[in-house]
């Protein structure tokens, strides 16, 4: 009888336990966001001076695909700057040596046209550095800017310029920043340029090479030409207001006066962050602020006729389900199934001359040579 009573206890633990285990990871639970702050969004021109653009802009939302894109769209009732794309297609995302990719390598692929490993920045999957677009846009007498809500030396804008087997090695990526020396980069970061690698002080080098070196916005805001190093305060959307729209517009005005053209990449770094956090109003937040950078983009764009804007995503994060939403009044209701990135394809836009190249669903490595073509770049 004893013998029969142990078995049966052994039983219902090896029965239970797992169960228990299971329980023990909490339900994916359900959030509500309601927008109070709209925005008007305005159709924008379709008649292009030329065939083949003399700018590119890039602008890509970390961590953004689908569901991201139609909850911000659902709390401005309906209406994104996202809503005047006419081309659009989807991007794959898989890195070299995974199916779920991080920002460093989906950052890569985009801007090299290189499929590599996760957390590795500007090499092949052999760790060979590979030229990223802006070094190549920057080599045929483009100018050349980066604009990020957050630290500059992250793995997206990283990608752009650096060449490192590792995300981590921020000290050697903001040396990279120094001497690769876009015209124009606007992010976080200033600590590891004040205190560089090797006792550098990069800031002190930035200014030799005649930049403005400034952290603050209403000190950025007054440089219009020239080059621009503008090492701001990281912090969420609440405190930063519409700081990514006001910086990509200065960005834009210095990088007009070149008269061959130029390549900027803008970054929503933040949409990444809400879906890590599982914070629908983050997530909402920073997307909309992304897609008001979108409409500067635009604007400057529909004006000038000769540049063509692409925007994608380097991944999703947070694997959201919108599962309730009111067009009509902004509020939606999402629920995540992971803090982490998922496999999912990613949207793509293009507006302006070239446009239509980027329909249809390609790899993310397509960008590189696409940019290459449209702007007659020599490698």
């Amino acid at each position: 009888m004893k013998k029969l009573s142990y078995i049966i206890t052994v039983i219902l633990a090896i029965w239970i336990c797992p169960v228990s285990a299971q329980n023990t990871k909490p339900e994916a639970k359900e959030s509500t966001y309601q927008n109070t702050s709209f925005y008007d969004v305005t159709p924008v021109n379709r008649k292009f001076s030329r065939k083949k653009p003399k700018n590119v802009i890039l602008l890509i939302g970390d961590g953004m695909s689908i569901p991201q894109i139609y909850a911000g769209m659902t709390a401005n009732k309906g209406n994104l700057n996202l809503n005047n794309f006419k081309h659009v297609g989807f991007s794959k995302t898989y890195s070299a040596n995974r199916y779920v990719t991080d920002s460093g390598a989906g950052g890569t692929a985009i801007a090299t046209g290189h499929k590599t490993n996760n957390s590795a920045i500007g090499v092949d999957s052999s760790k060979n550095s590979v030229p990223s677009i802006l070094e190549i846009a920057q080599a045929n007498g483009l100018a050349t800017g980066i604009v990020v809500t957050t630290n500059i030396l992250d793995a997206t804008p990283a990608a752009f310029v650096a060449h490192v087997p590792n995300r981590s090695m921020m000290a050697d990526i903001a040396v990279d920043f120094t001497e690769t020396g876009p015209d124009v980069f606007i992010g976080g970061g200033k600590e590891y340029f004040k205190n560089g690698k090797d006792g550098r002080n990069l800031l002190s080098e930035l200014t030799a090479k005649g930049y403005h070196v400034c952290d603050t916005i209403t000190e950025l805001v007054k440089i219009r030409s020239g080059k621009l190093a503008g090492l701001l305060t990281e912090n969420r959307v609440s405190k930063r207001g519409d700081q990514l729209p006001v910086t990509t517009g200065v960005a834009l005005d210095i990088l007009d006066d070149h008269k061959k053209g130029f390549f900027l990449m803008v970054e929503g770094s933040e949409i990444d962050g809400g879906g890590h956090s599982n914070d629908i109003t983050y997530t909402v937040e920073e997307m909309l602020d992304f897609d008001r950078a979108v409409g500067k983009a635009l604007e400057f764009a529909a004006k000038d006729g000769k540049t063509l804007v692409v925007v994608t995503a380097d991944h999703e994060t947070g694997g959201l389900t919108l599962v309730d939403g009111d067009l009509s009044t902004g509020k939606i209701t999402g629920r995540y199934s992971t803090s982490g990135h998922t496999g999912l394809m990613v949207p793509v836009f293009a507006y302006g001359p070239g446009a239509e190249v980027f329909g249809g669903i390609d790899e993310n490595t397509s960008f590189f040579n696409k940019f290459i073509s449209l702007l007659k770049l020599k490698q």
